[in-house]
């Protein structure tokens, strides 16, 4: 299944629907995918400087794993291609705009866009203008 590329459709149906829970980014050093599988991370990055997890902020603080900020996670519900063309973009200016940072997490089928927790609710009506 192909998901849209055409940038009006995937804005104005784009859906952003709230996750469940609260996470944080934190990093290990000399780390491999795979590792800290108990923390249960939702995302991973391998850079130069370590593994990036994304993880609930509840298993950061039961294993008192660092972190700097807490966010929220948005989900765009529609299924986007990974080819498509400027939605990144116009979220994230969106959001801009609102004074609001994203960081934004490509899976398969959907944008996934973390925000600092105190923001979620003016994220989600930002993004709910692409709507109208």
């Amino acid at each position: 299944m192909t998901g849209e590329k055409n940038l009006d459709k995937l804005l104005k149906s784009m859906s952003p629907e709230l996750m469940n829970g609260e996470y944080v980014f934190c990093t290990f050093q000399n780390a491999r995918y795979g590792d800290y599988s108990d923390l249960e991370p939702i995302a991973s990055f391998i850079e130069s400087e370590g593994l990036t997890l994304v993880i609930p902020k509840s298993k950061a603080d039961e294993k008192n794993v660092d972190y700097d900020s807490v966010f929220k996670g948005i989900t765009l519900s529609v299924h986007s291609s990974l080819d498509a063309v400027g939605l990144t973009a116009a979220f994230s200016n969106k959001l801009a705009e609102h004074g609001i940072s994203a960081n934004v997490i490509a899976g398969y089928y959907h944008d996934h866009i973390f925000i600092q927790s105190e923001f979620a609710a003016r994220a989600l009506e930002a993004l709910d203008e692409f709507a109208c």
